[in-house]
């Protein structure tokens, strides 16, 4: 399934971490949801699999090697940005962004997309879905808009905004570390496929959902963070954080280092908003037992079956089937795991390939609510506020805007 599973944790009632929490066996069974169960599931899987040779202990380990440094980098965003909403400074700039278009429809669609947009390259797809939806609709009832157009904004470009950078995606991080490049190195890659998604999208987003907007609204008053020391270290967290991706340096030493400062600025200041949700357990738990289970999966028929569909050629007509079938299987059963399955049949040297494939599960989850854990969670955010969703039109419009994105960012890699 998609990167973050752990971000649902936002949704569950806050426990600050110095209070008391009962050990009572059954009370803690009572509070895990149906994700969490999957995830223990999958981990519970993974480890019989382990266990018993279906998938040998050797590849186990190596599997565990080569995805210890993309945990620690996750567990770290996570909390990361979490603290980042806690402080405000989403709901800051969303008030700004509301201001900056100065009542005008088009101008306010513009913003929107480089909010979301923005967010998702430096910051990971999961932080748009959980963290600017429920900003985008309060973005729309302080302009006193629809919240549709804004929400669908934010669901698709935390899909489709997740090509240029390595911390865009967990789908990303395996891409990099197979073809050997480094943030810039990769950025520089995906750069043109990427701005051709984007563009895309915003062609789809204001025929099917922003071109019936009344033309002009009433713009807000600025929003002033409650707690001015939060705002500024979290913040400047955010700035060092993105600095440090265009520096190269590495994830795994970085992200953690940004986030225990910002935890150390919360234990002084605002120590309420420190609660255990905020550890994403379930996110550790999930990806660590998705990546045994595909992989034991993979050396039982999986392989022979992404193998047939997406072929070895690294040609264009290769990249074109990994992209499709990336894509397709993502709708299916989920990005992640088609991501893993079809990178395990593509041959290393095939670099374009790969990144063929990557394009096609990143872009193409718009059509099922299923396709990404980031789309379920951006549902659940639209019901809880009263947002209806038509999923007729969302299937519909998704189908659309999937096949359009994918064969312009597709075509744009191949051809540069």
């Amino acid at each position: 399934m998609d990167e973050d599973l752990s971000a649902t944790a936002a949704a569950a009632p806050a426990e600050p971490i110095s209070a008391a929490t009962p050990a009572h066996p059954r009370g803690l069974l009572g509070r895990l949801s149906g994700m969490d169960w999957l995830a223990i599931a999958l981990l519970v899987a993974g480890g019989l699999a382990t266990a018993t040779g279906l998938l040998p202990a050797r590849d186990a380990s190596e599997t565990l090697e080569r995805i210890l440094p993309i945990l620690i980098f996750l567990f770290s965003v996570v909390i990361l940005a979490e603290l980042t909403a806690e402080a405000e400074v989403f709901d800051v700039i969303a008030a700004r962004v509301t201001i900056a278009a100065r009542g005008s429809n088009v101008a306010l669609f513009w913003l929107c997309l480089a909010f979301a947009a923005l967010t998702t390259m430096f910051l990971n797809l999961d932080t748009t879905a959980v963290l600017l939806t429920p900003v985008m609709l309060a973005t729309a009832v302080r302009a006193g808009v629809a919240p549709l157009p804004l929400a669908m904004t934010t669901v698709w470009l935390a899909n489709t905004a997740s090509l240029l950078l390595p911390v865009s995606n967990l789908t990303n991080l395996l891409a990099a570390s197979r073809v050997k490049l480094s943030p810039v190195a990769f950025a520089e890659r995906m750069a043109l496929p990427q701005l051709a998604a984007i563009v895309v999208v915003a062609g789809c987003l204001w025929i099917f959902y922003w071109r019936r907007n009344p033309p002009r609204y009433t713009p807000p008053s600025p929003h002033r963070a409650g707690n001015r020391p939060l705002f500024w270290v979290a913040s400047v967290c955010c700035a060092v954080f993105i600095t440090g991706l265009l520096l190269d340096v590495p994830l795994a030493y970085m992200t953690p280092v940004c986030a225990a400062v910002l935890v150390a600025a919360f234990a002084k200041w605002g120590r309420r908003h420190l609660r255990w949700s905020l550890i994403p357990w379930r996110l550790v738990v999930f990806v660590t037992g998705l990546f045994l289970v595909v992989e034991t999966v993979g050396q039982h028929g999986l392989d022979s079956m992404m193998t047939s569909l997406i072929g070895t050629d690294p040609g264009a007509t290769g990249t074109w089937r990994a992209a499709i079938a990336g894509g397709g299987f993502a709708n299916i059963l989920n990005n992640l795991p088609s991501y893993v399955a079809g990178e395990a049949v593509i041959p290393e040297a095939n670099h374009t390939q790969g990144l063929g494939l990557l394009i096609g599960t990143n872009v193409g989850p718009l059509i099922t609510p299923w396709a990404s854990l980031a789309t379920l969670i951006w549902a659940e955010h639209c019901r809880n506020r009263g947002v209806a969703i038509d999923w007729r039109k969302f299937v519909l419009t998704g189908a659309a805007t999937a096949a359009a994105v994918l064969a312009a960012s597709v075509a744009v890699l191949i051809v540069t």
